[in-house]
C-alpha cells in the first residue's frame, strides 16, 4: 500500500528555461544510470527479499524515495520546457563547452529545436517521459534483483555510483542556480545511498565473499579461484598489483599471477547438424562435396 503527498521532496526551481538541459535531464530519469532504474531495482529486491525483515524495509523506504526523485526530475524537465523561447543562447551551452561541441552550438545563438528532444514537442506537450536523453524508452534491462542479499547490495552500490556520476555531470552542465541546487540535493542522497548499501554489507558480517558464501567450496576448482591470468600471446606478465599478489580479500586464499596462460582444452569439434535443424545437407553429413570445377 502506498500513499502520496502532493509536495515535492525537495524544491525544484528553474531560473532560465533550457530545453537542451531538459533533454539531458531525461538521462537521469530513464537512462541506465537513472532514477527509474534504481527505483524498480530496489522494489523488486524488496518484494523478493528473504531473511532479516529490516533489510526489506530499508529497500522499500529507499525505493519509495526514488519515486520522489523521478517526480523532481520530471518537474524539472517540464519547467525547463515551459516558456522556453524559440531562440536563445542556451545556459547549458554557456556552462559546458563540451556540450556545445556535441550539440554544435559554439558561441552563436541558434534555434533550440536543433538540440531538444522532438518528442518533448510532439509527444508529451513539453513534459518528461520514461526514456533517456536520446528518447530511447527505459526497458528494465539493467534492473538487478538476484535474491542474494549481498550480491544485490554490491549492485546497488554500483547503481548509486553511476547515478552520482551522472548527477555531477549534469551539475557541471548547467549554470542555472535552481537546477544546481536540486542536483546538489540528489548528489547528496546518492552519497547516502552508497554508504547505506555498503553498511548493509558490513553488517551482514565479514564472511560475505565469495558470493554466494553458501556454496560448498570443496566442489570448486580452487586452484583457479585466486589466479590472475595473463592472456598476452607473447607471455608478457601484467604489472603486479593487489589483485595478483598477497592474501585474497576474503582471507581464504593467496593471489597469484600466471602470465601467458595456455589453454587447457582442445578446439571444439561439433557433430553434424541435426536432420530437423533446417541446415544444408552438407552440414548433416559432415562431408562437403568437392567442387566439380576444382
Amino acid at each position: 500500500m502506498y500513499y502520496f503527498d502532493k509536495r515535492l521532496q525537495y524544491p525544484v526551481a528553474v531560473e532560465s528555461p533550457d530545453p537542451i538541459f531538459a533533454r539531458q535531464l531525461q538521462q537521469a530519469i530513464g537512462g541506465v544510470e537513472g532514477e527509474i532504474r534504481v527505483c524498480l531495482q530496489y522494489f523488486f529486491q524488496a518484494w523478493g527479499a528473504r531473511g532479516p525483515a529490516k533489510y526489506r524495509d530499508v529497500l522499500l523506504n529507499t525505493a519509495t524515495e526514488e519515486i520522489s526523485h523521478i517526480e523532481m526530475l520530471a518537474t524539472a524537465v517540464a519547467l525547463n520546457l515551459e516558456n522556453a523561447p524559440a531562440t536563445m543562447q542556451e545556459t547549458t551551452l554557456q556552462a559546458n563547452p563540451v556540450v556545445g561541441a556535441v550539440m554544435g552550438g559554439g558561441e552563436r545563438p541558434r534555434h533550440v529545436i536543433e538540440g531538444m528532444l522532438h518528442r518533448h514537442l510532439l509527444s508529451t506537450g513539453m513534459a518528461a517521459f520514461p526514456a533517456n536523453c536520446d528518447g530511447v524508452p527505459f526497458d528494465c534491462s539493467h534492473i538487478y534483483a538476484s535474491g542474494n542479499l549481498a550480491a544485490d547490495m554490491y549492485c546497488n552500490v554500483a547503481a548509486e555510483s553511476t547515478g552520482r556520476t551522472l548527477a555531477v555531470r549534469l551539475y557541471n552542465s548547467t549554470a542555472d542556480r535552481g537546477m544546481q541546487d536540486m542536483l546538489s540535493y540528489l548528489i547528496a542522497r546518492d552519497t547516502m545511498h552508497q554508504q547505506q548499501w555498503l553498511a548493509v554489507i558490513e553488517e551482514l558480517g565479514p564472511d560475505q565473499l565469495p558470493i554466494p558464501n553458501s556454496f560448498d567450496r570443496s566442489k570448486e576448482a580452487t586452484e583457479f579461484a585466486y589466479m590472475f591470468m595473463g592472456t598476452e600471446r607473447n607471455g608478457t606478465a601484467p604489472a603486479p598489483g593487489r589483485y595478483s599478489e598477497g592474501p585474497s580479500l576474503d582471507g581464504q586464499g593467496q593471489f597469484s599471477l600466471r602470465p601467458g596462460f595456455e589453454p587447457l582444452g582442445e578446439a571444439p569439434n561439433l557433430g553434424p547438424a541435426r536432420p530437423d535443424s533446417a541446415a544444408q545437407r552438407e552440414q548433416m553429413s559432415g562431408t562437403p562435396k568437392t567442387n566439380a570445377l576444382s
